[in-house]
């Protein structure tokens, strides 16, 4: 059951589907919620650049699953494992994807923040750890590593310089945009996964 979790798109949808609530609710904080969202977007896959960045350049951390000096016995999904088996452990993207993500939530709701930020300890961090992806200090790290990224940005002079030519162009070209965040909105619940595996071979160069 942990496995189904940990590789379902689903699980991490729930989380995009906040973003978009908050997008569409209107009222009259309408426009800064919107600033939020599209800053939450760039906050998260600066988060996943960062962390992949960090992984590179940090020293090599092996996974607990590969790890025979720990003599543990993990479930494993083979598709998975040997794949990330060359990738260091520390920090979490996962972790610092979500987080960000859950932290953006936060600033425009603090009650679904608080329930964004839970949900993706749980569901999206927790069985990184039970299968023996990550140890507790990796999602430790990525999370505060994630959360931080997300306040720098969304400090509201910068939040603002970032948001509003997205905005406009938003409302110039909306038919564009929205099949624009559609895709994006796939792109994160999927953790930009071929993304990722097209800037593998480009990243290990440096």
């Amino acid at each position: 059951m942990v496995v189904a979790i940990s590789g379902l798109y689903l699980t991490r949808l729930v989380l995009v589907a906040m973003l978009w609530w908050i997008w569409f609710r209107g009222g009259p904080s309408a426009r800064r919620d919107r600033e939020i969202v599209i800053v939450t977007i760039v906050a998260t896959f600066s988060a996943l650049v960062c962390g992949r960045l960090l992984a590179h350049w940090l020293p090599f951390r092996l996974r607990p699953y590969a790890n025979p000096e720990l003599g543990m016995t993990f479930p494993q999904d083979e598709s998975t494992t040997h794949f990330l088996r060359f990738w260091s452990a520390f920090p979490s993207d996962h972790a610092m994807m979500w987080c960000a993500l859950a932290a953006g939530v936060f600033l425009a709701s603090r009650r679904l923040g608080v329930i964004a930020l839970l949900y993706s300890l749980v569901f999206i961090c927790l069985p990184r750890v039970y299968l023996g992806l990550h140890h507790p200090t990796d999602i430790l790290g990525g999370a505060a590593l994630g959360i931080a990224i997300c306040l720098i940005l969304n400090r509201e002079t910068l939040r603002q310089r970032i948001a509003t030519p997205i905005l406009n162009w938003s409302l110039d070209h909306e038919g564009l945009f929205q099949v624009g965040i559609f895709v994006l909105g796939f792109e994160l619940a999927s953790q930009f996964d071929e993304i990722r595996t097209l800037s593998e071979p480009f990243l290990k160069h440096f």
